[in-house]
């Protein structure tokens, strides 16, 4: 059974990793067991553009990343053992942290922001 205090440990540092973009992005919750930011592009269903989002779950935490499901460069460069750690497209999951694994997805995070808040990539959603 996970030990729950690494769990709160956990989503505070990955939680971290996602604040710095907080202030361009649209925070959607900020609790202690769910950060989720969106970006400001409204796509042709009317709704915002998911970017990332911390969750704490029963098993384990999670942090999503949209933009390595949809930048495949983005998932070509990961390492192995982040590989490892996902779960469907743009999941991650963790139960205790891992700051070498942390240090690779904070870069992947920046990488990934500066993709997503672009007008060139905004523009493939667009009517």
């Amino acid at each position: 059974m996970p030990d729950k205090s690494d769990f709160a440990i956990t989503f505070e540092k990955l939680k971290a990793i996602l604040q710095p973009y907080a202030t361009r992005l649209i925070v959607v919750h900020d609790t202690s067991e769910n950060y989720y930011l969106d970006t400001p592009h409204v796509m042709k269903n009317k709704r915002r553009l998911f970017f990332a989002a911390v969750r704490m779950g029963k098993n384990y935490v999670s942090f999503h990343l949209m933009p390595v499901y949809g930048i495949a460069d983005l998932r070509d460069k990961m390492s192995p053992e982040l590989k490892k750690r996902m779960q469907g497209k743009s999941c991650f999951n963790f139960t205790t942290p891992d700051e070498k694994l942390f240090k690779e997805l904070a870069k992947l995070t920046k990488t990934g922001f500066a993709v997503f808040t672009s007008k060139k990539f905004y523009s493939r959603f667009s009517g």
